[in-house]
């Protein structure tokens, strides 16, 4: 994945805070790559949750400003050591008030 940054979605004002839905694409599973969305996710001060989905897959929700949420799609791009990432797919919402602390949920997780 390049290292390129994500842009912002479109109309955001800085500082404004976003949802961010993100599926990650690669050799995903079984790497530790829950582990380090969520150092990631709590470094960068993001709310939310990730999770393996059944297709191999790895879905991430997070909530807070937009700069911040960039910044955390170009970390899933990078991925943990041991693993490689493919593509990461955004799609951007308005928040709606996720609890403050980024978490791992079960596996094949439904969503919210």
């Amino acid at each position: 994945m390049s290292d390129a940054m994500f842009p912002l979605p479109p109309g955001a004002r800085p500082g404004e805070r976003r949802r961010l839905e993100a599926t990650v694409i690669g050799k995903v599973q079984g790497v530790g790559f829950r582990w380090f969305a969520v150092e990631e996710a709590r470094r960068l001060g993001l709310g939310g949750w990730v999770a393996n989905a059944p297709d191999g897959t790895v879905r991430c929700v997070a909530e807070g400003p937009v700069e911040a949420l960039a910044a955390f799609l170009l970390e899933l791009g990078r991925g943990p050591i041991g693993g490689w990432v493919d593509r990461v797919i955004p799609a951007w919402y308005p928040a709606t008030g996720f609890p403050a602390r980024f978490e791992i949920r079960s596996n094949a997780h439904p969503g919210d």
